[in-house]
């Protein structure tokens, strides 16, 4: 992607973005816990990195508008219509997942 100009990137970016958030909402199943096991962030860190984008470029953005924006609702209403229970076997990966992480920096 080098040979494009930085707008077309962005462009690029920006639609890659909204169609991940599209994915992510047609796949409503698919747990923050389970995404966090697998890839290491979720739709909370989604949330941080639009606002940290926003404080990088100036612009104002604060966590809620930004997780009603990524959940596509309220995230307390997102929460209480498709979040599970995390069960123990997935508790269980996620802090296998962290310790290795932890590991790794170390």
């Amino acid at each position: 992607m080098q040979h494009l100009d930085d707008a077309t990137r962005t462009q690029l970016e920006a639609a890659a973005f909204r169609r991940l958030l599209r994915h992510l909402d047609a796949n409503k199943d698919v747990q923050n816990i389970d995404l966090m096991i697998l890839a290491d962030f979720c739709r909370n860190c989604l949330s941080k990195w639009l606002v940290a984008a926003a404080d990088e470029q100036g612009a104002e953005l604060d966590y809620e508008t930004a997780r009603d924006y990524v959940y596509g609702m309220p995230y307390e209403e997102w929460k209480a219509k498709y979040q599970r229970q995390a069960t123990p076997e997935q508790l269980a990966a996620f802090e296998e997942r962290q310790a290795r992480k932890r590991e790794s920096s170390s």
